[in-house]
C-alpha cells in the first residue's frame, strides 16, 4: 500500500503541477478562453491512461498461465525502464519546469485552441502513462486484497491537494529535495519490481535459473506475517528468490542509487515551489 502510495503522490504531484501551471498562467496573462482546450486536453490524457490501465489487466486475463507470467515480466520490466527515466528527469527539470511550460504554452496561444490541448494533453499524458505502467506490476506483485488499490488512490488524492494548494500559494514544497527523497523511494520500489519481473520470465521459461534458489527464509519471513506483507507491498521483497533475481537486483539499486545521490556540480537550492498564483 505504502509503494503505491508513494507512485501515486508523486506522479501525481508531477501531474499536478503542471496543470497547476498552465492553468496559472493562462489566468494571470488574461487568456481564461484558453482554459477549455487545456482542460479538455487533461481529461483526454487522464482517459487513455485509464484505458491503458484497464487495457493491461484484461489482456494479462485472457492468457495463458506462461504467457500472463511472461507478459507481467516484460511490463515489469519496461514499467522500471520508464520510472528510472522518470526520477532522473524530474530531479535535473523541477528548477526549469515552469519556464519550460510556460514557453511551450506561449507557442501553443499563438496557434490556437487545438495546440493547447494537445500541450496539456502530452504533457498530462505522459505522467499518466508513467503512472499506469508502473502501478501496473505493483498491482499484480501485490496479490489480491484492496490495499494496493487504495493506496494508490489516496496517493494520486493527496497529490491533487497538494497541487492546488501550491496553485494558490497556500503551501511551500522545495521541489527539489521532494523529488529526490521520493526518487530514492522509487529506485528501492524498482529494484523490486525488476526483481519480481525476472522471477515472471523465468516462470515462463523464458530465463534461466527457476529452480536455482539463493537463500529460503520464509520461515524467519512467513509471506502470511504482517510484516511480510508490508516488505512484500512496499519492496516487492521476496523471502525465496532465486539467484538471478538477487542479482538483477543489486546490478540495478546499487549503481542506480549512486547515481541517483550523486550531487551535481551546479545544482543549487531550489525555489520553494515553481507554480506562480492565479491573479
Amino acid at each position: 500500500m505504502f509503494a503505491n502510495f508513494l507512485i501515486g503522490l508523486r506522479e501525481g504531484l508531477e501531474a499536478a503541477l503542471v496543470v497547476g501551471i498552465l492553468v496559472a498562467y493562462l489566468v494571470k496573462t488574461g487568456h481564461r478562453d484558453g482554459l477549455r482546450p487545456v482542460w479538455f486536453g487533461i481529461l483526454v490524457a487522464v482517459g487513455i491512461s485509464l484505458g491503458v490501465g484497464a487495457a493491461l489487466t484484461f489482456t494479462s486475463h485472457s492468457l495463458s498461465f506462461e504467457a500472463q507470467e511472461g507478459f507481467g515480466g516484460t511490463m515489469s520490466i519496461l514499467a522500471v525502464g520508464f520510472v528510472t527515466w522518470m526520477i532522473f528527469w524530474m530531479r535535473t527539470q523541477s528548477r526549469h519546469l515552469k519556464a519550460e511550460l510556460q514557453g511551450k504554452l506561449d507557442s501553443a496561444l499563438r496557434h490556437g485552441a487545438g495546440a493547447l490541448a494537445l500541450m496539456a494533453f502530452l504533457s498530462v499524458g505522459r505522467e499518466g502513462l508513467e503512472t499506469a505502467l508502473f502501478l501496473w506490476p505493483t498491482l499484480q506483485s501485490s496479490g489480491s486484497g484492496m490495499g494496493p488499490g487504495v493506496g494508490a488512490v489516496l496517493g494520486l488524492a493527496t497529490a491533487v491537494v497538494l497541487g492546488y494548494l501550491l496553485y494558490r500559494r497556500s503551501l511551500n514544497i522545495n521541489l527539489a529535495k521532494f523529488f529526490t527523497y521520493t526518487g530514492a523511494g522509487l529506485v528501492v520500489v524498482a529494484a523490486g519490481v525488476l526483481a519480481y519481473g525476472v522471477h515472471d520470465l523465468q516462470e515462463a521459461n523464458l530465463l534461466p535459473g527457476l529452480a536455482a534458489q539463493a537463500f529460503d527464509i520464509t520461515r524467519q519471513v512467513p509471506p502470511s506475517s504482517w510484516y511480510g506483507t508490508v516488505l512484500k507491498g512496499t519492496v516487492n521483497f521476496s523471502p525465496d528468490p532465486t539467484w538471478l533475481q538477487v542479482v538483477v537486483w543489486l546490478a540495478y539499486l546499487v549503481p542506480t542509487m549512486a547515481l541517483f545521490l550523486r550531487p551535481h556540480r551546479a545544482e543549487r537550492q531550489a525555489d520553494p515551489v515553481a507554480v506562480p498564483a492565479a491573479g
